[in-house]
């Protein structure tokens, strides 16, 4: 089983903004951030298309999959 890992978290505290914020953004709602950055909740394509424009990064550079040790 792979798990979703995100460096949503650490680009917010690098721009000082907060999950609101970024919810705005994007439109999504600040528990849809925190549940993604938290690594409850996968995001749709376009989502993650979306935060990564507001990053100016790529979706890879944001979003990985890590494979499970079991």
């Amino acid at each position: 089983m792979s798990k979703l890992k995100t460096k949503m978290h650490e680009l917010r505290k690098e721009r000082n903004m907060q999950q609101a914020e970024l919810a705005a953004l994007v439109g999504v709602r600040r528990e849809t951030i925190g549940n993604l950055e938290n690594g409850k909740y996968n995001p749709s394509l376009k989502l993650a298309m979306d935060i990564a424009k507001v990053f100016d990064k790529t979706v890879e550079e944001i979003f990985q999959f890590e494979e499970d040790d079991n």
